[in-house]
């Protein structure tokens, strides 16, 4: 007789009464649970979102806070460190703000060996000068052995937004080009070829890099850019659904205009995954009026981190909240909203 009641589900249960891996994901399940626990218990006026722009004194300055829970901590292309600085760095740069300050705070396992954390604050150290910031404040607590694993980091940070930048999720409109910096799904192969052992004919590094330089770039040609978004954890789809639902409009993508690398296409196809789904941590995505797509493109692939820039997709105003992709056979099929993390602790 079968059994039922010891089957398990490699998908994560929506309904469950207790935390699982998949709330900490950036799909369907994190929303949720933001949605209807934590936005109910501090307040409707407050919005989640990776960066908030407030008005002080004025003006009006981007803050952003972020938890960094990698695994393995040293990857090809960087490390927990760096990753944290450029990902607080970016939740600014996608307000459309100039990043200034970052706190950080080391939270380390009793056992863990100073050298490796010594390696992962100079590793901070050297991304927060390379970036044109300043880290100002800081904190560091110890847990027992066993209740950590190894370093985790928590991050806050604080920069300017000029006046006339307004960018948002709901902004996205029929119309508008979407495009995104380079190469999609770079970073969680990085962190899962070091965590599975795979190997390639070359090596896959981390995309880990700092955005604001290329927003600027953009914003400085006079484009009316929309919506920025870095498509970390959930990936492109993750991302494209979220702007898809804010703003009530429908996103078209090419399926042959997606920069997936070869060996980003071998690896998800070895362990079942899909690129769009998979975490970036120096790409962003960009929706501009499709009038200024050109010259917005052509600022980005001056830049350093924009080389790789293309238009990927359409907004349109057909299937409100979704997002399709056109195949390379002529086909349609609906890019979903991740449910949870194929790709646990890769941020």
């Amino acid at each position: 007789m079968i059994d039922f009641d010891n089957w398990s589900c490699p998908v994560p249960l929506r309904d469950t009464p207790q935390v699982v891996m998949g709330h900490g994901g950036g799909g369907a399940m994190s929303g949720e649970l933001v949605e209807h626990l934590f936005l109910p218990a501090y307040g409707s006026a407050i919005s989640l979102a990776d960066s908030a722009v407030v008005p002080l004194l004025g003006g009006r300055i981007a803050l952003s806070t972020d938890s960094y829970v990698v695994k393995p901590m040293f990857f090809p292309g960087g490390s927990i460190g760096d990753l944290a600085v450029n990902g607080t760095i970016n939740d600014l740069a996608m307000s459309g703000a100039a990043p200034l300050y970052l706190s950080i705070a080391f939270i380390l396992q009793e056992g863990t060996p100073l050298a490796t954390v010594g390696k992962i604050a100079a590793a901070v150290g050297a991304a927060a000068s390379a970036a044109g910031v300043q880290v100002v404040t800081g904190d560091t607590k110890v847990v027992d052995n066993g209740s950590g694993d190894g370093v985790y980091l928590n991050t806050a940070g604080v920069g300017v937004v000029d006046a006339g930048v307004t960018i948002g999720p709901t902004l996205a409109a029929p119309g508008d080009a979407v495009i995104i910096s380079g190469d999609i799904g770079v970073h969680g192969v990085a962190v899962m070829s070091v965590r599975s052992g795979l190997e390639f004919e070359t090596t896959v590094s981390s995309d880990t890099a700092p955005l604001h330089g290329l927003v600027a770039a953009m914003l400085a040609t006079g484009a009316d850019v929309h919506v920025l978004r870095d498509p970390t954890r959930g990936g492109v789809a993750a991302s494209l659904n979220e702007i898809a639902r804010a703003a009530k409009v429908g996103v078209a993508l090419d399926e042959t205009s997606l920069p997936i690398p070869a060996s980003v296409a071998d690896a998800c196809s070895l362990l079942g995954l899909d690129p769009l789904q998979v975490a970036n941590e120096g790409k962003l995505l960009a929706f501009v009026p499709s009038e200024s797509a050109e010259a917005v493109l052509d600022a980005m692939r001056a830049h350093p981190y924009g080389g790789g820039a293309r238009v990927i997709g359409r907004c349109v105003a057909e299937h409100p909240g979704m997002v399709v992709t056109r195949t390379a056979l002529g086909g349609t099929r609906v890019v979903n909203m991740p449910i949870g993390e194929q790709l646990p602790r890769i941020c």
